[in-house]
C-alpha cells in the first residue's frame, strides 16, 4: 500500500491525479474534506503526531511530501514525527521530496538536509527526490506589472522544473520502489532561464513588449513585507532571489530526463502560461 502525504498541496494533487485509478494508494492530508469523494483518504497531520499511528497503519511505501511551510524547528519536528511514526508502523520505504543540491544557499535548505540525514540513519529503505525550484514559482516571483518584470534576478538564471514533471517522477519511483532504493535524484530543469529570457518569451508570444528591469533585494523585501507575510517567509523569498541572481541555481546537470524516460516539459512554456499580470505571492 502506498500513502501520499500532503495530498491537497500543489504537488500532492498532481501525484494523486496520476495514482487515482490504482487500488493500492491512500491519500493523506490534514484536510480530508478537500479530497474528492470516492478516494481513500486518511487524516495525516504532522502537527498532531497522534494522528499518524492510525494514518500509517498497513502502509508499505510512504511518499513524504515536504511539509516545508514553517520555521526550521517546526518543519524538522513535522518530518521527525512522520519518520518516527513510519518506523513504528513498519513502513518499509520512504520517498522524500527534498531540495536540489544547488539549493543549499536558500534559507529553507536546512530542514531538507536534516530530513535526508534522518532518513539515511533510519531502518526503513529510502529514496530522495531532490526537486529543483518550480517553474511555477519563478512565474510568481517574476510577475509582470505594467509591462515590466522587476524581480531582482540580476543576470542570474534558474534551472527551473515543471511541477508536473516532478509529479511524474515521484509516481515512477513510488510505483517501482525496488528500482530506486537508496538513490538520491537531482531533479532540476534542463534549461536555465532568467528575467531577460522571460521578458523575451512573453514579448514574442503576447505581442505587447515586456521589459526586464531588475529591482533590488531591499525593494523586494519591502513588497513582500507589505503583503503581511509571516516573518519566516520574507527571508525565504529574498534568499531565493539572491541565490538565483548570484548564479547558484543555474546548474542543469541532473537525473530528470532519465527518471522520466522522456524530455522534460518546456520551462519557458510553463512559465509563460503561468505568469500573471499583477504581482503575487508564491504558494507552497
Amino acid at each position: 500500500m502506498i500513502l501520499v502525504t500532503g495530498a491537497t498541496g500543489a504537488l500532492g494533487q498532481l501525484v494523486v491525479e496520476r495514482l487515482a485509478r490504482r487500488d493500492d494508494v491512500l491519500i493523506g492530508t490534514r484536510s480530508p474534506e478537500q479530497v474528492p469523494a470516492g478516494l481513500p483518504v486518511r487524516r495525516i497531520d504532522f502537527d498532531d503526531p497522534a494522528s499518524l499511528a492510525d494514518g500509517f497503519a498497513g502502509v508499505d511505501t510512504l511518499l513524504l511530501i515536504s511539509a516545508g511551510y514553517g520555521e526550521d524547528d517546526v518543519v524538522i519536528a513535522r518530518h521527525g514525527a512522520a519518520i518516527e511514526a513510519a518506523s513504528i508502523a513498519g513502513i518499509g520505504h520512504i520517498v522524500y521530496t527534498s531540495l536540489s543540491a544547488a539549493g543549499d544557499h536558500l534559507a529553507y535548505a536546512l530542514a531538507h538536509r536534516w530530513t535526508e540525514r534522518r532518513l539515511r540513519e533510519g531502518a526503513a529503505g529510502w529514496t530522495i527526490l531532490r526537486n529543483g525550484l518550480y517553474a511555477e514559482l519563478l512565474a510568481t516571483l517574476a510577475s509582470v506589472v505594467d509591462g515590466r518584470i522587476t524581480a531582482p534576478l540580476g543576470d542570474g538564471r534558474l534551472a527551473a522544473v515543471a511541477r508536473e514533471d516532478l509529479a511524474d517522477a515521484a509516481v515512477r519511483v513510488v510505483t517501482d520502489i525496488s528500482a530506486h532504493a537508496g538513490r538520491t535524484y537531482e531533479l532540476v530543469g534542463e534549461q536555465a532561464v532568467g528575467g531577460a529570457d522571460l521578458a523575451a518569451a512573453l514579448t514574442k508570444d503576447g505581442g505587447s513588449a515586456v521589459s526586464y528591469e531588475p529591482g533590488t533585494l531591499a525593494q523586494a523585501r519591502e513588497v513582500f513585507a507589505a503583503f503581511g507575510l509571516a516573518p519566516f517567509q520574507v527571508p525565504m523569498l529574498v534568499s531565493t532571489y539572491s541565490s538565483i541572481a548570484n548564479g547558484f541555481m543555474s546548474d542543469t546537470e541532473g537525473d530528470l530526463r532519465t527518471l522520466l524516460g522522456k524530455a522534460p516539459r518546456s520551462v519557458l512554456d510553463v512559465i509563460a502560461g503561468a505568469l500573471s499580470p499583477v504581482a503575487g505571492v508564491p504558494s507552497s
